[in-house]
């Protein structure tokens, strides 16, 4: 049934915000972090299945959610696919798809592989439509440039973390070579709009710590298609530890900020550079790597527990299925 009313006449059904995927994208990092600590301290293995398990439940609802909205509140759900910002958390849908099929992989291989395919061929149909609107545009402006324009492109380097083990390399190396070209040339347009033109605004400042995905997340995706510790990986490692220190030293900018939904962004950047450190230090030996992820991991703990409670209290005041 599709209304018509005013938007503060409105259900708050109808106002359920799409970017809240991110939510399931940080939790569904946490537990592969504290799985790959697993690895490293077997006794600490037995925490990262209810993280697992609260990250699928927590996807379920909100797809079940979203899936209500688009049935009865079709109009809204188009104006988010319209939005220049919100448009591009659709893909955190397949994100989130993609990162269970990993988390799930060894314990239900058969399930991770339906999640796996569904996942790879989702998030290749949101980046063709949200490329193409981009290419073929009539709305957008260099001001709506933010790193969420990260997600619909670089998205695709999520699908070859798993490809080589369900024995389909070839696959992965086509959306690897999607991510990585396209985070070049987003990275450059990001940089440009944040250096030469107005400020972020405040809401959507937490959204700079996408920055770190890219490389993190190219770093893994590059060892699970049959890549070692060479040049090009630590380069790649290099670049993300780089950009998780230059928002470090300006952390207080951060934390006065307050919550916004847009805080999910600190989640999964900083559990990417957490798995990639714990990978690191697996391929080269270093104690130095084995320690900072070990502290990277007690961080994104806390933050990724933090913003569920204050999502939790935001929902419980009805923050946040609000008009925008």
């Amino acid at each position: 049934m599709q209304t018509s009313a005013s938007p503060e006449a409105l259900p708050p059904l109808a106002h359920f915000p799409v970017p809240i995927f991110s939510s399931v994208m940080g939790t569904c990092g946490l537990a592969l972090a504290w799985q790959r600590a697993g690895e490293a301290i077997p006794a600490l293995g037995v925490v990262w299945p209810g993280i697992a398990a609260l990250a699928t439940g927590l996807f379920v609802t909100l797809l079940l959610l979203y899936a209500l909205k688009l049935v009865g509140h079709r109009r809204q759900v188009v104006a988010e696919w319209r939005h220049p910002v919100r448009v591009n958390f659709f893909p955190a849908i397949s994100i989130s798809i993609l990162l269970l099929s990993v988390a799930w992989r060894d314990t239900f291989p058969s399930l991770a592989f339906f999640l796996w395919v569904t996942g790879a061929v989702v998030h290749l149909g949101f980046t063709l439509a949200i490329l193409s609107s981009w290419i073929f545009h009539t709305h957008y402006d260099i001001h709506h440039a933010n790193p969420a324009w990260f997600i619909p492109v670089v998205g695709n380097l999520f699908v070859p973390i798993n490809a080589a083990a369900f024995g389909l390399a070839d696959v992965g190396w086509f959306y690897f070579s999607i991510g990585f070209v396209f985070w070049l040339v987003m990275m450059t347009i990001v940089l440009y709009r944040v250096f030469f033109h107005d400020p972020i605004p405040p809401r959507l400042l937490p959204t700079l710590f996408i920055l770190i995905a890219p490389p993190a997340v190219a770093f893994l995706a590059y060892l699970a298609l049959g890549g070692s510790l060479d040049a090009f990986a630590r380069v790649l490692y290099g670049i993300a530890l780089f950009v998780t220190l230059l928002l470090a030293v300006n952390a207080r900018r951060f934390l006065l900020l307050g919550f916004f939904l847009s805080s999910w962004a600190y989640s999964f950047p900083l559990a990417a550079i957490t798995i990639a450190s714990f990978v690191m230090a697996q391929r080269s030996g270093h104690a130095f790597f084995i320690g900072l992820a070990f502290g990277l991991l007690a961080i994104v703990t806390v933050v990724i527990t933090t913003l569920l409670v204050l999502t939790a209290r935001a929902a419980l005041r009805r923050a946040i299925c609000v008009p925008e």
